[in-house]
């Protein structure tokens, strides 16, 4: 059963009046750096919404790849699909319970970019939903295997050799969600053996900067402004970039959300970057150069 287009970003009281519905599909895709302490699993176990199946962001990256979450095959990434239930005419309302999107982002990127427009994010993950007193259930939920096919689309996937000639040449914005910490140099890196820094001629772009207090997505206007406070122009191509592909994501989501589709994605991000002996910029953020 198909039900009606979806937008990128859909809000509780939208949801709530369809889940349970045939061909939704409910996932919650929280992760969570080990620095954090938390266990995602064991927290969806404890306690998710209606229905909602568990994606695991490790299980569905590419395991044979020497950077952390890579994307993985199709015929993969496919498997991981059809394991939760999601089939070609499903519509999936993808959610985290960071706050910030952190890791939402990326499931809704990857079904996106592996052909299943019928993907949306709940704005504000878990934590806006039990905020607003919705049902939450516990344990695991069983489904039955999807016919899900993917292929894949034109949302672009960059690599290290055209980030790099993007920043010599100028022919796009590459924008770092990292924390400024991270992006100066100040800060560490959560990763054993990876420095901080950024790469010369990229700004940066906080990804927490994007929900606000609530942790809803900011309104276009409060959107358009944050871009236009970073340095980060809508009438030249996009690259987003992070420490691994995750939390960059969450600018892609805010660029699909209004109507803005010339972005992609580093998927090696920060750590390829700084695991190829390539320059490392430190320093003020460009934020911080233009005040």
């Amino acid at each position: 059963m198909l039900l009606e287009h979806t937008p990128p970003i859909v809000t509780p009281a939208w949801l709530s009046e369809r889940i349970g519905r045939p061909g939704l599909v409910v996932l919650d895709a929280s992760w969570y750096l080990p620095v954090a302490g938390r266990d995602a699993r064991a927290e969806y176990l404890a306690g998710h919404l209606p229905g909602a199946r568990y994606f695991d962001l490790d299980q569905a990256s590419d395991s044979a790849a020497s950077l952390p979450h890579m994307l993985p095959g199709l015929s993969a990434f496919e498997a991981v699909a059809r394991s939760l239930g999601v089939g070609q005419d499903s519509t999936i309302v993808v959610y985290d319970g960071s706050g910030t999107n952190l890791s939402a982002a990326r499931a809704w990127w990857m079904f996106r970019v592996f052909g299943h427009e019928r993907t949306s994010l709940l704005d504000g993950g878990s934590r806006r939903w039990q905020r607003e007193r919705r049902p939450i259930e516990s344990g695991p939920v069983p489904n039955a295997t999807g016919d899900f096919r993917a292929r894949v689309s034109p949302h672009g996937v960059r690599s290290l050799g055209e980030v790099r000639e993007a920043l010599a040449r100028g022919t796009a914005q590459v924008v770092d969600l990292r924390s400024a910490g991270r992006f100066s140099g100040a800060d560490p890196e959560p990763r054993p053996g990876i420095s901080s820094g950024h790469m010369p001629g990229a700004l940066n772009l906080p990804y927490a900067d994007l929900v606000g207090s609530d942790g809803s997505v900011l309104g276009t206007d409060q959107f358009r402004a944050r871009l236009a406070e970073a340095g980060v122009r809508l009438d030249r191509p996009i690259i987003a970039t992070c420490g691994s592909g995750v939390s960059a994501c969450t600018l892609l989501l805010a660029l699909e959300g209004i109507g803005h589709r010339d972005y992609s994605l580093f998927d090696g991000s920060w750590t390829e970057w700084a695991t190829s002996g390539l320059p490392v910029g430190r320093g003020r953020t460009n934020a911080e150069k233009a005040g």
